[in-house]
C-alpha cells in the first residue's frame, strides 16, 4: 500500500508523493520554550516523530527542520531531554528566529514591494484582504468576518496581522533589532515562512504542527508565502490533535500542566507515555487519565518481557509485516498497528520469528524494545532457598507444601513466576 496522509489543506487523505524523488522536506513548528514542555505539547512531537519514521520506512531521506521560539537555554535543554526520554530523534536543523532576523526582514520587504503591507503607528501589517484565498486552510468565513468585524486599532481588518512590530518609545525590549522601518521585532508568523524557505525552499513536502495552529499561525504562514512566493508553502499540511484532561485542553494556563517528570514520579517510565499516545490516532483528541496511563504502562512492560523471553530474533514474518506496513501507511494508523502487535504476540509463530517481526515494527513504534533488559533484582538468600524448596515440592507433587512456600515467599515481598526455564522471582 502506498503511503496515504491526511492533508488539512485539502481536507482529505491523499497519496503521498515527494516533490523530489527519494527526499522529503519536513518542517515542524517547535516549542515556545519559556517554561517546561507539558505532555500535551509532547503528543504533537510524538506524532511528528512517528511521521518521520514512517517516511523513512518507505525509503525516503527526510530532512526535518524545527524552529524554536524564545528558546531559553535552560528550558531548551529540558525539552531536548524530554525528546530523548521519549525516543524522539532531534531535528536535522534547529533554527532559532533570533538567528534569522535578516531573512525575516527580507521577506517583509518582498511583501511590501508586492503591495501586501501597510504601516500603522505600532508596526508593519499584512493586508489579508488583498489575498483572494486568505483563510482557506482554516475554511474561514472571511465574508462573515467582514460583516461583523470591529477593529479596535489601526488595523484595517480583523484578520490582518503584524509582520514587524515597533519597539515602544518609552521602553527598551530585551530582544529588538534595527530594520528599514525602525527598531523593533518580527511578528510571530513571519519567522516560520522565512526560515522554512531558507532551509527547505519556497515549496516543500510537509508542514506539521498542533491543531491550534490551523486557524491563525499556519493560516498566516500560508498567506505570507502565497503573497511573496506564489505557493501555499507545503504540499501537505498535517496537524496533531490535543490531549485532554477533564474535558479541557492541556496547557500551561490550566490546571492540567503535567511534565514527563510527573509521570516518572509515579514510578512509570517516560516511554510509557509514548506507548499511551500510540493507542489513539493522531487526528483524534485523546483523554488523559492516570488509570489509562498505568494500564498502558503495564501493557508495555508485558510486551518488553515477552520480547525478552522470545530470545534472539531470526527472520521477519512477511505476512505480519505487510499488514503492519498497510496500517502505518494508512495515515499513520498506530492503534491498528499496535493491535496487530498483540496478535503477533499471541500467534503460533516461532519465538525467534516473533522477536524479529516485533523489532521491525519497533522501527516505527520507537519503544526501544531491543534495548530493554529486565531489572536486576537482589533476592535475599533466604527467599532463594524458599523458592528452591518450592520447586522441589512441585517436582515431588507436594502441592500443598508448594502453596505454603509460595505464600511464605509472598510474605517476604516477592512473587514466583513459573516458566519452561524454571521459576523466577520478582518484587511484589
Amino acid at each position: 500500500m502506498e503511503l496515504q496522509l491526511f492533508d488539512t489543506y485539502e481536507r482529505k487523505v491523499r497519496t503521498f508523493k515527494p516533490l523530489v524523488p527519494g527526499e522529503v522536506g519536513l518542517y515542524c513548528c517547535g516549542p515556545t520554550v519559556y517554561n517546561y514542555a507539558h505532555i500535551g505539547n509532547l503528543r504533537t512531537y510524538l506524532f511528528e516523530d512517528v511521521l518521520r519514521r514512517v517516511l523513512a520506512l518507505n525509503g525516503y531521506q527526510v530532512k526535518l527542520v524545527m524552529n524554536a521560539w524564545e528558546m531559553a537555554e535552560f528550558y531548551a535543554a529540558a525539552f531536548k531531554q524530554d525528546l530523548s526520554l521519549l525516543n524522539i530523534s532531534e531535528p536535522d536543523i534547529w533554527c532559532k528566529a533570533t538567528d534569522h532576523i535578516q531573512e525575516q526582514v527580507d521577506f517583509i520587504l518582498d511583501l511590501q514591494a508586492k503591495g501586501f503591507t501597510y504601516q500603522t503607528s505600532d508596526g508593519i501589517y499584512f493586508d489579508s484582504r488583498k489575498l483572494d484565498h486568505y483563510g482557506y486552510l482554516a475554511r474561514l468565513d472571511v465574508a462573515g468576518l467582514m460583516e461583523g468585524a470591529r477593529v479596535e486599532s489601526e488595523r484595517h481588518f480583523v484578520t490582518d496581522f503584524a509582520l514587524w512590530k515597533f519597539s515602544p518609545a518609552d521602553e527598551q525590549r530585551q530582544m529588538e533589532w534595527d530594520s528599514p522601518w525602525g527598531r523593533g521585532f518580527p511578528g510571530w508568523h513571519i519567522e516560520c515562512s522565512a526560515m522554512a524557505a531558507k532551509y527547505l525552499g519556497d515549496y516543500f513536502d510537509i508542514h506539521c504542527g498542533g491543531e491550534d495552529h490551523i486557524s491563525i499561525h499556519h493560516t498566516n504562514e500560508i498567506a505570507q508565502s502565497e503573497a511573496s512566493r506564489g505557493t501555499r508553502m507545503a504540499n501537505f499540511w498535517m496537524h496533531g490533535y490535543f490531549l485532554q484532561m477533564d474535558n479541557a485542553k492541556m496547557s500551561k494556563s490550566t490546571g492540567g500542566f503535567l511534565r514527563l517528570e510527573s509521570i516518572e514520579a509515579q514510578g512509570l517510565p517516560a516511554v510509557a507515555y509514548r506507548y499511551f499516545c500510540l493507542t489513539a490516532h493522531y487526528r483524534t483528541q485523546m483523554s488523559f487519565s492516570w488509570e489509562s496511563l498505568e494500564s498502558n504502562g503495564i501493557a508495555l512492560q508485558r510486551l518488553y518481557q515477552a520480547a525478552w523471553e522470545w530470545g534472539d530474533p531470526s527472520e521477519v514474518d512477511e505476512d505480519f509485516y505487510q499488514r503492519f506496513l498497510n496500517f502505518v501507511n494508512d495515515d499513520l494508523n498506530m492503534p491498528r498497528a499496535l493491535a496487530l502487535t498483540w496478535d503477533l504476540a499471541k500467534s503460533s509463530l516461532p519465538n525467534a520469528v516473533k522477536k524479529a517481526t516485533l523489532l521491525a515494527f519497533d522501527v516505527v513504534f520507537g519503544l526501544g524494545i531491543e534495548r530493554w533488559k529486565p531489572a536486576v533484582v537482589d533476592v535475599p538468600e533466604a527467599v532463594q532457598i524458599l523458592a528452591q524448596q518450592r520447586q522441589q515440592a512441585r517436582q515431588d507433587k507436594q502441592w500443598q507444601l508448594a502453596d505454603e512456600l509460595r505464600a511464605a515467599i509472598a510474605e517476604a515481598g516477592f512473587q514466583v513466576e513459573d516458566s519452561r526455564d524454571g521459576p523466577s522471582l520478582k518484587p511484589l
